[in-house]
């Protein structure tokens, strides 16, 4: 038996015996970024009725409305002080539903349903990465990181891949018509799975978490231009827009993970620059010869082996600066 196995055993137990709250009394304020993460719940839940139902237009706006809900909820948590691990697991399993089952659904009925068993498999593959992305996220918050790396994802976050791999029914509702075709679907499949292997994959991603701590006083007014200009694209022409931000956002990757890349090249200089080397490797038993210093500017090098200076007499002081008078 695994010496590890009663140590995990008891670490669950332990785990399972915590108390959701600290408290007897919870205060109100706990409960609002809860409210949001269960409308979203419910965008969800009514997006795959509308998905069966045939209803596209309404399933892609309860998506969208859901993955809006969870973007604020965190936020909201945080600016209130009102995280707890109730809304963490809460929250993991509302992301399930709303960007692992509603979108497969959605995609299923859409097109990939006319493949049979393989479009099943297709879909029922992104929900499942869908929740293995969630575990592993769940997994690695408590991990010490740098602050720089919470500016990225590990992998595409499920929201975002819930987004994007609707990309062919935005294009079919565009007018076009051939992506219902039997090879076109196959292509669809393969696209599908592709976005299912970058939510587990280890690719980085750009999240933004940093970039809503603080903006310049310059970026006000054009940041809230920007924003009204998005929802209202998104609101009068949704197609085009979610297929506009679809492209957009696959196109980033790369760029992502070139940043990321440079960043983490960027730190190891740093981090090699303030750590001394090790000392060389010596046959066993012998010490290593002491490194000879290094000369200063003050001192040139000599020829050879430096003279042994005199020891200064007693009751006088010498000059630190060359030039100064002794003292």
């Amino acid at each position: 038996m695994d010496p590890e196995v009663p140590t995990l055993e008891e670490e669950t137990i332990r785990r399972r015996r915590r108390p959701l709250f600290r408290h007897s009394r919870v205060p109100v304020r706990m409960l609002v970024p809860n409210f949001f993460t269960l409308l979203g719940l419910c965008a969800g839940l009514t997006s795959i009725r509308m998905g069966i139902e045939g209803r596209y237009d309404l399933a892609l706006a309860a998506i969208v409305f859901a993955a809006c809900l969870d973007g604020i909820d965190g936020r909201i948590a945080r600016l209130l002080k009102a995280s707890s691990r109730f809304g963490a697991e809460l929250d993991s399993l509302a992301d399930f539903v709303n960007f692992g089952v509603a979108p497969a659904f959605l995609v299923f009925n859409w097109g990939l349903g006319d493949l049979k068993s393989a479009g099943w498999i297709c879909v029922m593959m992104f929900a499942l990465a869908s929740a293995l992305r969630l575990a592993r996220f769940n997994a690695a918050i408590d991990d010490d990181k740098p602050k720089w790396q919470s500016n990225y994802f590990t992998g595409m976050p499920t929201p975002a891949a819930a987004i994007v791999v609707m990309l062919p029914v935005y294009l079919h509702h565009l007018g076009l018509e051939s992506l219902k075709s039997p090879l076109a679907l196959k292509f669809v499949l393969v696209y599908t799975l592709f976005i299912a292997f970058m939510m587990v994959s280890t690719i980085p991603t750009y999240s933004g978490k940093l970039l809503g701590e603080r903006i310049g006083r310059e970026w006000v007014l054009p940041m809230f231009f920007v924003a009204l200009g998005g929802v209202a694209m998104l609101a009068t022409y949704p197609y085009e827009t979610l297929a506009a931000i679809s492209i957009a956002y696959l196109a980033m990757i790369p760029v992502s993970w070139k940043r990321f890349q440079k960043k983490v090249e960027e730190t190891a200089r740093a981090v090699d620059a303030g750590v001394p080397s090790p000392a060389p490797a010596t046959a066993a038993g012998v010490p290593p010869a002491p490194a000879a210093a290094a000369p200063t500017q003050d001192a040139p090098v000599a020829a050879g082996p430096a003279p042994p200076q005199p020891a200064p007499p007693s009751g006088k002081v010498f000059p630190i600066r060359p030039g100064d008078p002794p003292r």
